[in-house]
């Protein structure tokens, strides 16, 4: 029962989930004893008392890894993999307790009733319907096989069926058991549609100075004790560092900028182009593509446009590039076209659909076909494009397909429409078949140019790299010599960046995105408070520093201080209030605290909010089971304190029945069903060791 009082604590919707749905569960004695005599060296973690071995963890971990390919870091595919443990450790230990087993029979018949197995061919007979056999000689086939890789896909797959079939033996108990009573009908009725009326005093917290209470550092320590729940953390580190960007500069930037311009004559003179930027390492290929003036750098358009045929342009500067232009072309061409299009596709072309029998030789012949007549009755285009046209998006607004631009369309289907001119007709063969293409409209005929470009990226030189490591380096010897890390930042004006709560998985840090070995030292077993370390990293280095460690548990008194001492504070000025709160009658108090009798009409349950006041669920609660006409005083609630006294308590018309409430609880139950396994998981008992796995030292 242990699990299911843990459980009442979190919701009270899941009380009702387990209690009808499971039963009664035993707990071993001897398991405890295994627990506190097993040795934790090769242990990854503990749920519920059951270890999880390093070695079936860095099995799981490996088969994950295999199957999902490099798509994943380390600590991603650690993380899977124990979330994936923990979840079908929680789901087994709960059937376990309840005496249900999922056998064997269970999950083969899960197996082979799934679709992909169903409906694969390889596992049908010659009548096309699954056969048994089959599919039981394929998996001997894979077990015996040289390569295990394939027995192993299916093994996880068949586990996985496994963990689905538990998972889902055990929600759907807990869905039988769903549902509500007429009573619980009736009382949701009441509760949301009986109307208060009543007076009240209120003295909020405000009106005590927060300088007329003082919080000590023991009353907080005992507050998070008390509420252990809401204060328990994981383990973290608090950190600071330092970033040297190593960065190219401007005598760095001159120096390829004069590099670059040497080879001018030289590419000027150069007739092959290609082969030019190759044997002089430019870091652009050639681009053979037209290139529109509000397409450039617009720093540098007017420099390039200005220029003629066999011109090198530059050096210019565009971003982290040095570059020289050399205008190969120049032409006219509009930068919007609007065509349309017949497309003939055949077996093997992009996207051709099953559908399409006929060879690339049938393609083109009846693609010529077509053009022949299009060339001599351009008004039959549309009829033959809905009849003929394998594009679907377009082939029934006669083959339109609107205005594009240069940079929309494959190369050829580009150069045919944009490098002709209006009312043009062919055919364009492309990687999808063979359109017959027509030219309706061109606009903003202007000028355009081909450019063969060479560029340098503007890179720091190994003085740089070696000034700005001497840099990192003598900042991390200031600090070894005993000075504070933040005050040898500010006395050389570097800005120290701050990770708070960095925890033993992460993988990034704030500022610096992923730096696994930085968490991995800060979580070192000889990491403390006060020691740094430098780092280099791709363009930078990092001197980073630990300020603060946060052990597992309850969180420190330091950190809970700012959210805890506004509740203390609260707590200690309802004290103050209350003891001004002296009187027999409304009025009495009213006087006494300088403030007036309120009133409050029509308040519910179901809106618990107060007029002049807001949301005081805690004062409507106790006013809805108070006596009428019953002064109740110092009743404290989230705002301040209160008096008062229900003058009329008006409950709503019965119903002929209450089915319709009833029902209407029984679906916000079946609602909460998914919040189920985070409840559960927060009753069981887990320990997680994957950090010691990953950390540095």
């Amino acid at each position: 029962m242990a699990i299911l009082s843990k459980i009442r604590e979190r919701s009270m919707f899941l009380i009702i989930i387990i209690g009808l749905a499971l039963f009664a569960f035993v707990l071993d004695p001897s398991t405890l004893g295994d627990f506190f005599n097993s040795s934790k060296v090769n242990e990854i973690g503990e749920i519920n008392g059951e270890s999880i071995s390093r070695q079936e963890f860095v099995k799981e971990l490996e088969a994950y890894k295999q199957q999902v390919g490099g798509g994943v870091s380390e600590i991603q595919a650690a993380k899977t993999v124990w979330d994936n443990t923990v979840r079908k450790k929680i789901y087994q230990n709960q059937l376990t307790q309840a005496g249900i087993t999922i056998g064997e029979a269970d999950v083969w018949n899960e197996i082979i009733n799934s679709p992909s197995v169903q409906n694969s061919p390889q596992y049908q007979n010659e009548a096309g319907l699954f056969d048994e056999g089959l599919f039981k000689q394929f998996l001997a086939d894979a077990k015996n096989s040289d390569d295990q890789r394939l027995w192993l896909a299916w093994s996880n797959y068949m586990n996985q069926i496994r963990d689905n079939a538990e998972r889902n033996t055990y929600n759907n108990l807990v869905t039988a058991g769903l549902g509500a009573s007429l009573k619980e009908g009736e009382t949701e009725y009441l509760i949301d549609n009986t109307k208060l009326n009543a007076q009240f005093v209120y003295v909020p917290y405000t009106t005590v100075a927060d300088s007329l209470v003082k919080i000590k550092k023991s009353e907080v320590a005992s507050y998070i004790k008390e509420h252990a729940a809401d204060y328990t953390v994981e383990a973290s580190r608090d950190l600071s560092y330092v970033k040297f960007d190593v960065v190219p500069t401007s005598e760095d930037e001159a120096v390829i900028k004069n590099g670059v311009a040497e080879l001018i004559e030289d590419f000027k003179k150069s007739t092959d182009d290609k082969l030019f930027v190759s044997e002089n390492n430019s870091e652009f290929s050639l681009n053979s593509n037209y290139q529109f003036k509000n397409f450039l750098n617009q720093e540098v358009a007017d420099l390039i446009f200005a220029g003629s045929k066999g011109d090198v342009v530059g050096p210019y500067k565009d971003k982290d590039f040095i570059k020289i232009s050399k205008i190969t072309e120049i032409a006219k061409m509009p930068d919007s076209v609007k065509a349309s299009h017949i497309l003939i596709s055949y077996v093997g072309s992009q996207r051709a659909t099953p559908e399409v029998t006929r060879t690339k030789e049938q393609a083109k012949k009846l693609a010529d076909s077509i053009l022949t007549v299009v060339k001599k009755s351009k008004s039959k285009f549309a009829d033959l494009a809905k009849e003929f046209s394998a594009d679907n998006t377009n082939s029934e607004k006669g083959g339109d397909l609107d205005w594009f631009n240069y940079n929309r369309m494959t190369p050829a289907f580009r150069d045919f429409t944009f490098e002709n001119k209006k009312g043009d007709i062919d055919v364009v063969e492309t990687p999808f078949g063979f359109h017959i293409v027509k030219i309706d409209e061109q606009k903003n005929i202007q000028t355009v140019l081909k450019l063969s470009t060479f560029g340098k990226n503007i890179v720091p030189s190994e003085a740089t790299e070696n000034a700005i490591y001497r840099k990192a380096e003598q900042f991390a010897l200031a600090v070894s010599n005993g000075s504070n890390f933040a005050d040898v930042a500010k006395e050389n004006n570097y800005s120290a960046r701050l990770a708070v709560g960095v925890k033993t998985l992460d993988e990034n840090v704030v500022g610096l995105g992923n730096q696994r070995q930085i968490v991995s030292w800060a979580f070192g077993k000889e990491t403390k408070v006060g020691d740094f370390k430098r780092f280099d990293l791709e363009g930078s280095h990092v001197v980073a520093y630990v300020m603060g460690i946060t052990k597992k548990g309850l969180m420190p008194v330091e950190k809970a201080t700012s959210s805890v001492r506004s509740i203390l504070v609260n707590k200690k000025k309802a004290d103050l209030i209350s003891a001004k709160l002296v009187g027999n009658t409304l009025q009495e108090l009213a006087t006494a605290n300088s403030t007036a009798v309120r009133s409050a009409t029509n308040v519910t349950l179901k809106s618990p909010t107060l007029s002049g006041v807001g949301s005081e669920p805690k004062i409507v609660g106790a006013m809805y089971n108070a006596e009428l006409n019953k002064v109740y005083n110092k009743v404290v609630g989230d705002r301040g304190v209160y008096a008062f006294k229900v003058t009329n308590k008006e409950e709503p018309t019965a119903l002929p029945n209450y089915d319709a409430n009833r029902k209407r609880i029984a679906e916000a139950r079946k609602r909460l069903t998914f919040k189920m396994y985070e409840a559960i998981k927060g009753a069981s008992e887990i320990e997680d060791y994957r950090g010691e796995m990953y950390s540095a030292n």
